[in-house]
């Protein structure tokens, strides 16, 4: 894939990105001005169940076998003491 393409493509999803901010934000403002917490009270409970179990779900054990990540050396962390 060429560099061209991906740029597109990156910025494209930065766009849509944007789009749902703005969307997310307006509907919350229009929400608290029409004085409807109530339902903005159960769509944030939504989200945030629907976000735990994206994060439940999400494989994230997969990412320490990437071959971009470098093996962890034996040397100790800076500034930790030895036991000698």
């Amino acid at each position: 894939m060429s560099q061209r393409i991906r740029n597109k493509k990156a910025r494209r999803a930065r766009g849509v990105t944007y789009l749902w901010i703005l969307v997310l934000a307006v509907s919350t403002f229009l929400l608290i001005y029409f004085e409807q917490t109530s339902l903005l009270y159960i769509l944030a409970t939504l989200g945030v169940t629907i976000l735990l179990v994206v994060v439940a779900l999400a494989d994230l054990g997969r990412s320490e076998l990437s071959p971009d990540t470098a093996p962890m050396s034996s040397a100790p962390a800076p500034g930790a003491k030895s036991r000698s």
